[in-house]
């Protein structure tokens, strides 16, 4: 079958927060939305035919799932990472960032450390400022190459120092895009299981790899790190559900899953929305021919924004992508105070990309892009970018 995803699909007048909420958060109506991390793409045909029975039923009353959720998702993970999950492990949350803050709650109490990498995705942050908990940040390092590395000693020595009881660990790295190596999560997780530290991995990126690498679940390591570990994926990201709250927490101890279970229960959470567990489990079924298909097409769009940023924005620099659809730009050379940059991009550029400080100090002169979109509303964007800097 084949995926028109070159369709330029107006979602103005949706009540979507990417393309009708500019105004209410300060910026102009007209800037061009390349932010918050959700695709212009249409959800796979069976994900929209399972919706349609859905609605076309017109009962939408309590719901739960059985082996038609679960079973697709297991067989997902096996097939294409390696890694089987059990059915006892699995608790589903509306979000992954509404699973961090539970499991902030359930694992940790208020003034306990937890450690974080920056830059690194913002409601890492929010969630354990808002929950009264320490952030200890130990930034990645960022070589004269454009690469991001771990700093394990700066890691293993704030570990030692602030004896936090979480790390908040994101893998595939958002905004960054770095997929993390064996040899780099075997010494994270060998830090943390040293130290006591319960290791919450965000793996909601973990579909989208490039170049030939493959995303390792944080719990395929070993036995002892699944048994320290909870690991948060999502159809959302993946198929472009993200508007129906669903998201999957595997804690394979059972210690840990029921204490995560019972501070779930504490938030009044009984079961997700109807809509959500039919659109995961049509998605995580049938959706593997659209997700190879669009794959193809955003490694195609990644070639042609690094093409057209080392061609046409000189002193711009695109940190090579190893996962997820989000770029991270660099625009350090251009000897710019970053609010400058941002000021262009905004009120000049009509654009509307994620500004680097919001994802910590690290992220300064840096600006991240959603490339999920037609080729041709990306190209548009960058377009903008060099008549405004360039031009």
């Amino acid at each position: 079958m084949g995926y028109d995803f070159d369709e330029i699909i107006d979602r103005r007048g949706t009540s979507c927060i990417k393309y009708d909420f500019a105004k209410e958060r300060g910026l102009p109506e007209d800037v061009l939305p390349m932010w918050v991390a959700d695709m212009d793409f249409r959800a796979p045909p069976e994900v929209v035919d399972a919706l349609t029975r859905v609605a076309v039923h017109g009962i939408f009353g309590y719901s739960e799932s059985k082996d038609e959720y679960f079973a697709p998702l297991r067989d997902w993970f096996a097939r294409r990472l390696g890694w089987t999950p059990e059915r006892e492990w699995l608790k589903k949350t509306p979000g992954v960032v509404y699973a961090i803050n539970a499991a902030l709650r359930a694992f940790t109490r208020r003034g306990d450390a937890v450690i974080v990498q920056s830059p690194v995705y913002y409601p890492f942050f929010s969630s354990v400022r808002a929950n009264g908990r320490l952030l200890v940040d130990s930034p990645l390092a960022y070589g004269e190459g454009g690469a991001y590395t771990v700093d394990f000693v700066d890691f293993e020595r704030k570990v030692k120092e602030f004896r936090p009881k979480m790390f908040l660990l994101c893998s595939p790295h958002n905004p960054v895009g770095r997929v993390w190596t064996d040899a780099e999560l075997d010494t994270l997780a060998g830090i943390c299981l040293k130290h006591g530290t319960l290791v919450f991995s965000d793996e909601i990126h973990c579909d989208f790899a490039w170049g030939g690498r493959s995303h390792r679940v944080l719990a395929s390591l070993s036995r002892e790190t699944a048994g320290s570990a909870i690991l948060a994926t999502a159809p959302s990201k993946t198929f472009n559900l993200a508007g129906l709250m669903i998201s999957n927490v595997f804690i394979p101890d059972r210690t840990l899953r029921r204490e995560f279970a019972s501070e779930v229960e504490r938030t009044g959470l009984s079961q997700l929305s109807v809509m959500g567990l039919a659109a995961g489990a049509a998605a995580y079924r049938y959706g593997e021919p659209w997700l190879e298909a669009l794959k193809a097409y955003l490694e195609a769009t990644i070639a042609f924004v690094r093409g057209f940023v080392a061609e046409r924005l000189p002193g711009v620099r695109l940190v090579e992508p190893e996962g997820t659809y989000l770029l991270w730009l660099d625009f350090r050379a251009l000897g710019l105070p970053h609010e400058e940059v941002c000021r262009k991009i905004v009120h000049e550029a009509r654009l509307w990309l994620d500004d680097g400080l919001i994802f910590g100090e690290a992220g300064r002169h840096f600006q991240r892009i959603n490339m999920a979109a037609p080729l041709a509303t990306v190209k548009e964007a960058l377009e903008r970018l060099e008549r405004v800097f360039f031009g």
